[in-house]
């Protein structure tokens, strides 16, 4: 980032290919709609651009992305609340029978729905812990809060999804 400030648009470059499918699959989990990830993702990466000057190294650059990621995120969900029944994509070619895909289609779409059902901060938590894989000190970073505070809205979301998907979890 430091290089780019200095105006090295090949180093923008080189981090744009480095996390721009982190930055996507973030944005594509909580909102659950393809082409509004890939617009949340080139929209986080001009603002990186734009205030690539302004840049201060307080927390990893990985941080950095994700906290406008979810900014934008907010911003969007807010804006459009919307309905999303969208499954994760490419999973259910894993599936041997059309039985099994089925299974899969309801779980995901069970999956989808609980999850958004969950508040938008609890929602992102899970995306970056359990899918993007970032610790809690980073998930603090990016929601600006404490690791505390991220303990406590993981629980919620994890008592909240078990209550919603008790059925599927039995079975």
């Amino acid at each position: 980032m430091l290089a780019v400030a200095r105006g090295d648009l090949s180093a923008f470059g080189q981090l744009v290919s480095r996390h721009q499918t982190s930055a996507w699959n973030a944005a594509y989990r909580f909102l659950g709609n393809k082409a509004d990830a890939e617009d949340i993702a080139q929209e986080a990466f001009l603002k990186i651009l734009d205030s690539a000057d302004r840049y201060q190294p307080t927390a990893s650059f990985r941080t950095y992305l994700y906290r406008i990621v979810t900014r934008l995120c907010f911003d969007l969900s807010r804006r459009k609340r919307l309905r999303r029944h969208q499954q994760l994509p490419d999973l259910a070619a894993n599936c041997p029978s059309p039985e099994g895909v089925s299974i899969f289609d309801e779980r995901a779409a069970a999956v989808r729905q609980a999850l958004d059902s969950l508040p938008a901060a609890q929602k992102m938590a899970v995306v970056l812990r359990y899918y993007e894989g970032l610790g809690y000190r980073e998930i603090a970073a990016v929601l600006n809060t404490t690791q505390k505070g991220i303990d406590r809205l993981l629980a919620r979301a994890r008592a909240t999804l078990e209550d919603r998907l008790g059925g599927f979890l039995e079975g």
